[in-house]
C-alpha cells in the first residue's frame, strides 16, 4: 500500500500550480498494537503501543519520497518474498536508541 501511495503521489498535479512537487515520507514496523475508539463527540479510530511510536519515528526520520521500515518488518517481508529492500543503516530513534533500518524500494512484480 505503500509502495502504491508513493506511486500516485508521484503523478499528483495540484490544480492551477502545476511546478508544484508533493513529495512524503512513510514508516513502516510491525509488531503488537491495541486499537480502539476514542472520544464521545467526535469519536476516533486510534491504535496504541509501542510498534505504533517506531513507525512514527520511522516516518519523522526518514526522507523525502522513501519508504524507512525497521528490521522487524524487513524480516516479515522477506518471509513473505516479492519484496525489495536496501539497508539504510543506524538511525537514532528517540526512545528506542540507535536502530538499524531499511528502505523498502518495491515489489518484483513492479
Amino acid at each position: 500500500m505503500s509502495l502504491d501511495l508513493l506511486k500516485g503521489i508521484r503523478l499528483f498535479v495540484v490544480p492551477n500550480r502545476a511546478n508544484v512537487v508533493i513529495e512524503i515520507r512513510a514508516g513502516i514496523n510491525s509488531g503488537p498494537c491495541v486499537a480502539g475508539i476514542v472520544g464521545l463527540k467526535m469519536p476516533r479510530y486510534c491504535l496504541f503501543g509501542d510498534t505504533v511510536n517506531v513507525a512514527s519515528r520511522m516516518e519523522s526520520t526518514g526522507e523525502p519520497m522513501k519508504i524507512q521500515i525497521t528490521v522487524a518488518t524487513k524480516d516479515l517481508l522477506t518471509n513473505i518474498g516479492g519484496f525489495i529492500t536496501a539497508e539504510r543503516g543506524p538511525v537514532t530513534v528517540k526512545g528506542k536508541g540507535t536502530l538499524i533500518t531499511h528502505w523498502l524500494l518495491s515489489s518484483e512484480s513492479s
